[in-house]
C-alpha cells in the first residue's frame, strides 16, 4: 500500500528547510506510520535530491508526523532555481512511498 492510503499530507519551506506534515486518517493508520514512516527512511526517499538531516516528531493528539527536512531546498525560495524551491510538492511525493502494514 501508499502512504496516501492511511494519510493525507501537507508541506512547506522553512528557508532551505522542508516541512512535511503526515496526518492518519485512523490511529490503525497512525500506528502504521509510526512503525515504517521513519527519519531514516524518509530520508533515503528524498536521498536523489541531496537532503540533508531529517528530523521526525509524533503528534499523537491529532495522529500526525512532522518531518523537518534540512538543506533540502538549494538555498530557498530566494536563492534555488529548483522547480519547487517552496517545498510545496514534497508531500505528494511522499504519499508515494510504499509501506506495509504494520502487525
Amino acid at each position: 500500500m501508499k502512504i496516501r492510503d492511511l494519510a493525507f499530507a501537507r508541506s512547506s519551506d522553512k528557508g532551505d528547510h522542508v516541512d512535511i506534515g503526515v496526518f492518519a486518517y485512523t490511529a490503525e493508520g497512525y500506528a502504521t506510520l509510526r512503525a515504517v514512516l521513519t527519519a531514516e527512511r524518509v530520508r533515503a526517499w528524498f536521498a536523489p535530491l541531496g537532503v540533508g538531516a531529517v528530523e521526525r516528531y509524533e503528534v499523537p493528539g491529532i495522529l500526525a508526523l512532522k518531518f523537518v527536512i534540512r538543506n533540502a531546498l538549494d538555498g530557498g525560495a530566494a536563492r534555488s532555481i529548483r522547480a519547487d524551491n517552496q517545498g510545496k510538492t514534497w508531500s505528494g511525493a511522499l504519499l508515494r512511498m510504499d509501506v506495509e502494514p504494520a502487525s
